[in-house]
């Protein structure tokens, strides 16, 4: 079987928002308010949460790396507690996971997301069942750009991991791919759209309604 693996947050959904106040809950914890904008930080919450934790201790000028790692489980249970007030699909998505289904590819997710959150995350969308199968950061000791959790999300749909794509949004799912010497799609719609043509990668999607036809000419049909 032929597979797409998608990326999760910046690429199926924007999940920017409810990182962002997860993160600035702990910034309030720490006496010194929301550090962080929706508005014009989602690039940074796309990163993940100890970027986010990096970028505000580093704008209050107290950077420290044991604050990161202190305050990182407190942010993930606030994530937790709030995880879908937000976030939403991008438009189309659903439909070109369908589509893709619908042509006989297996769909699944390799996120750097812990996989609990993304089950969590899948579940309030009422999404889950849209995907044969879900890697997280820590279902494996190894975590994108390793080409590990790529290949293992292929083989649990049953594919053969060197025909897959992986489609993503920035430089780690690039690598990744590279590194499984299979093909990657970049959305360019997320917040850093506007560098994922200097990645290079084999295609660039600008909206998800060309993605079946655009998996098609990567990998072929599943025949």
């Amino acid at each position: 079987m032929r597979t797409v693996v998608f990326d999760l947050d910046g690429t199926l959904a924007d999940t920017s928002g409810d990182l962002i106040a997860a993160a600035n809950a702990c910034f309030r914890d720490m006496g010194a308010g929301d550090l962080l904008d929706a508005a014009t930080d989602a690039g940074i919450a796309l990163r993940g949460g100890k970027r986010m934790l990096t970028e505000g201790l580093t704008r209050l000028g107290r950077m420290d790396a044991a604050v990161v790692e202190q305050y990182y489980p407190m942010l993930l249970e606030a994530y937790g507690d709030a995880i879908a007030e937000h976030t939403v699909f991008y438009p189309g998505a659903l439909d070109a996971v369908g589509e893709l289904s619908a042509r006989g590819y297996g769909v699944g997710i390799c996120t750097n997301k812990p996989e609990a959150l993304a089950e969590q995350l899948l579940q309030a969308l009422g999404a889950r069942a849209a995907f044969g199968a879900l890697v997280g950061a820590d279902t494996l000791p190894v975590r994108k750009p390793d080409p590990a959790p790529l290949m293992e999300t292929a083989r649990r749909l049953g594919g053969d991991p060197a025909r897959t794509v992986l489609i993503g949004d920035s430089d780690t799912d690039r690598n990744t791919a590279r590194a499984a010497g299979v093909p990657s799609v970049l959305v360019t719609f997320g917040p850093s759209g506007e560098d994922m043509a200097a990645l290079e990668p084999e295609a660039l999607l600008h909206d998800f309604a060309d993605l079946p036809d655009l998996v098609q000419a990567l990998i072929g049909r599943n025949s």
